[in-house]
């Protein structure tokens, strides 16, 4: 029988953040408490991922990275960066720009949150507002704009062709991307119910077309803004003329 194990992943939190703006070092030295009664909830005791998760825009980085130090002291002799979390999916791709581009640089693993955008791309929303988190305000995807609309067109049409979910597309479509990238990219999944866990897995049996593909990230695309498509303006004459006579390198150059 094979084992498998899980990977237990801590947070330092919101909730250290509204108490380490007065004082990094002091306020967060209770850090071990809160691992040990993290693990107690979890059942374990080991910790593979601490994260840093929200920063609160008060505490400088300098002291959130001053409050690792005794936990990576004592945890283990030698804790490096080892990953990113970022929100990502087909209604979200802002991290193109700069996040995912500087883990492909780092080796960094990108562990990518709301794959669905908050149940925006089951497409379910446009029949019932039913089950939205749209009391959270700020964050929240909703369809309100010519942009979105045509993603979700474009993901509800690939469904239909493949006899499929938008859901399942939507993460077939994330597979796809990490399957490209040189990276791992990891979706971080919260289904509430057995049957939202089904929809999920059964996206692990979901290969879409090269041109199923194509068509949702042109559907879904972000514009980089500055610099990047400065620079993509000015590369022919940069390159000599004609970029096809140049390799690229594999992995972004930063």
């Amino acid at each position: 029988m094979t084992a498998f194990r899980a990977t237990a992943t801590l947070r330092l939190a919101a909730e250290w953040s509204r108490s380490c703006w007065r004082n990094a070092r002091s306020a967060c030295s209770g850090w071990r408490l809160r691992v040990e009664a993290s693990l107690k909830r979890l059942g374990t005791d080991y910790v593979d991922v601490y994260w840093a998760h929200l920063p609160d825009t008060i505490t400088p980085v300098d002291e959130i990275v001053a409050a690792f130090d005794d936990p990576i002291a004592e945890l283990r002799d030698r804790a490096p960066v080892i990953g990113i979390q970022v929100e990502y999916s087909l209604a979200d791709r802002t991290a193109e720009r700069e996040l995912l581009p500087m883990a492909e640089a780092f080796g960094l693993g990108a562990a990518l949150c709301a794959p669905l955008a908050g149940g925006l791309l089951t497409g379910k929303y446009r029949l019932s507002w039913e089950g939205c988190l749209s009391r959270w305000g700020a964050g929240v995807h909703v369809e309100d704009s010519e942009h979105t609309t045509a993603l979700l067109d474009g993901v509800l049409g690939v469904a239909e062709e493949s006899g499929t979910s938008a859901a399942q597309v939507s993460v077939a479509w994330l597979r796809a991307r990490a399957a490209r990238a040189s990276t791992a990219l990891i979706p971080v999944i919260g289904p509430r119910t057995t049957e939202q866990l089904g929809e999920y897995l059964a996206a692990l049996d979901l290969v879409l077309t090269d041109e199923q593909y194509d068509r949702l990230e042109q559907a879904g695309g972000v514009a980089l803004g500055t610099p990047h498509e400065t620079a993509a303006a000015g590369l022919a004459a940069a390159l000599g003329g004609d970029t096809a006579r140049v390799r690229r390198h594999p992995v972004p150059v930063i």
